[in-house]
This record gives structure tokens, C-alpha cells and sequence, in this order.
């Protein structure tokens, strides 16, 4: 007899037959949210050539997290006494959600270049905001994955070390909502920018994907509370023997956060490579030239001067 695991945390009770399953899984459902994911996969792929947004990379490998999600939940459930099948998908589903959390942080940046006079949110530039919460949202990633990580490791582990495993999890989704949070204080800033600075035509589509960011980060928000709200008894709770709630507030959530980026996507507001961010090079030559017009020089000695 081995512990069951219940939604990754290893169960005081024993399994009679070495299952890792506490309950009967629902295996239709398993294959359809399989499919739905893997389409809103191919759709983001297909978005990302169609518009020459190489960063809508990270938008893409979230969808194909989700997919292989389930694919190995579908593994597990025909090899039920499979602890790495089991362990792929409880991992993958808990941190598969940060690289949409990352590309809402990137589109951000992207939006603060395109829709604001100075390129600049709070005396933030649009290159280091972006980069900024990318950063930070890895932070709650490596956590996360630590955390998930430790309270699913082995048969051998005891009930203290999957607790722990477990709040340094929920350390993680902590922080990666405290960070959301702070990034919402800067879309509403953004938002006011929108609504003094653009002309109407381009306030309308800025503030159509700044609506659906906010939809997706809501979204995000309603997963990370389920998540603290699972694991917030520790051992004792009873959610993860239920999956209807994890279909109903991560899987579905997830999944609409992906769908509506298909919907709206960045790629079809902000076409064209002049909307990407500039590079450091293409930047400082801007500065260059900027620096010309004020001094009324020509570009050749404001270069030599900058040497």
C-alpha cells in the first residue's frame, strides 16, 4: 500500500490499491478541456506568425502548458498507479498559469510604448515596466514550482514536509496576487493616460485589450483564490476530492483568459514592427537624434560628442 496523493498532497489515508486517486476521475472531461486548450494553442501559434509578434511565444507555451496538462491527467488516469503521471500534470497545472500572468506584464509594456506621448507610466519607461514584472512574476514562478514541486517529490515524504512544501506554494501564489495588484495600479494609471492623450479612434482599440487584460488578470485572481481557499486547511481539506471546483475556478478561468487574448489580441492592435518595443541600439539612436533637434546639431556631432 502506497499514500494517495489528494491533488498533489499526500493523504493521511492509504490506498488498497495503489492508486494515486482519492476519487474517481472524470475522464471526458480530461479529454475535452485536452482539446479546447490544444485549439486556443494552435490559434495563439497561428496569431503569433500571422502578426509577426515573436513574444506572443510566451502567450503560446501557456496554452501548450495547459494542453500537456491534461494530456497527462488522461495518462494518470489510465495508469492510476503512476506517481510521475500523476505528479507531470499537478505540477504543470499549478504554475502553467504564470506565462499568462508573464504575457499580460509584456503586453502592458507594449501598450505603455504605443498609447502614452512619453513611453513612460509613473517615470517608468515601457521597456523596463515590461521587464520589471516579467521579473517579478518569475519570482513567484521559481516559488511556485519549488513549492508544488516539494509537496509532490516522493512516497517516502512525511505529512510535515508536504505541509511545508504546500505553504511555500501558497507563499508563491501569494506573492504572484500582491504583484498583480501593484501592476493594476499602473493599468489604471495607464487608463488614464488612454482617456486624456488619444485621439478616439486609437482610444477605442487601447481600451478594448486594456478591458481584456483586466478580464484576464481577474481571471488569474479568481484561480488564486480558489488555490489559497484549496489548501487552506492543509491536510484536512476536502476540495481536492471534489473536481467539479477545479474545473469550474482554474481549469475554466484559464481557459477563457486564453480565449479572450485570441479574441482580442495584441498582434491586431498594435500591428507592425514600429509597434514593437525598440532595442537598447535603436533606443539610444533615438536619444541621439531627440538631442540633435534640441540642440539644433547636426546628428554626426552629437554622436561624436556622446563617445
Amino acid at each position: 500500500m502506497q499514500p494517495v496523493l489528494d491533488f498533489g498532497l499526500r493523504a493521511l489515508s492509504l490506498s488498497t490499491n495503489g492508486t494515486q486517486w482519492s476519487f474517481c476521475p472524470n475522464e471526458g472531461a480530461a479529454y475535452a478541456f485536452a482539446i479546447f486548450f490544444g485549439l486556443t494553442m494552435l490559434a495563439h501559434l497561428y496569431q503569433a506568425i500571422r502578426y509577426r509578434k515573436g513574444y506572443c511565444w510566451v502567450i503560446t507555451m501557456s496554452a501548450l502548458w495547459q494542453t500537456l496538462t491534461y494530456v497527462f491527467r488522461i495518462l494518470s488516469i489510465h495508469s492510476p498507479a503512476s506517481f510521475a503521471y500523476y505528479a507531470a500534470w499537478f505540477i504543470l497545472i499549478l504554475v502553467a498559469p504564470l506565462w499568462t500572468n508573464a504575457f499580460v506584464y509584456m503586453v502592458m509594456g507594449r501598450m505603455v510604448w504605443n498609447f502614452t506621448p512619453t513611453a513612460k507610466i509613473l517615470r517608468l519607461s515601457a521597456w523596463r515596466f515590461g521587464l520589471l514584472f516579467v521579473v517579478l512574476d518569475i519570482i513567484s514562478f521559481i516559488v511556485q514550482v519549488y513549492g508544488a514541486g516539494s509537496a509532490s517529490s516522493g512516497d517516502d515524504e512525511s505529512t510535515q514536509d508536504v505541509l511545508k512544501g504546500l505553504h511555500i506554494y501558497m507563499g508563491g501564489v501569494g506573492i504572484q496576487e500582491f504583484f498583480i495588484l501593484v501592476f493594476a495600479f499602473f493599468a489604471y494609471q495607464l487608463h488614464r493616460v488612454i482617456n486624456r492623450e488619444a485621439d478616439p479612434a486609437t482610444k477605442a482599440q487601447a481600451l478594448r485589450l486594456l478591458y481584456t487584460l483586466y478580464a484576464v488578470l481577474t481571471l488569474i485572481t479568481v484561480r488564486i483564490i480558489f488555490r489559497l481557499c484549496e489548501y487552506s486547511k492543509g491536510m484536512e481539506s476536502t476540495i481536492p476530492l471534489h473536481e467539479a471546483y477545479q474545473y469550474c475556478l482554474d481549469t475554466a478561468p484559464m481557459l477563457l483568459a486564453l480565449v479572450a487574448l485570441n479574441i482580442v489580441h495584441p498582434g491586431r492592435i498594435m500591428p507592425g514592427k514600429e509597434s514593437d518595443l525598440p532595442s537598447r541600439k535603436e533606443r539610444k539612436r533615438a536619444g541621439v537624434r531627440r538631442k540633435a533637434d534640441r540642440l539644433r546639431l547636426p546628428v554626426q556631432e552629437v554622436v561624436v560628442e556622446e563617445k
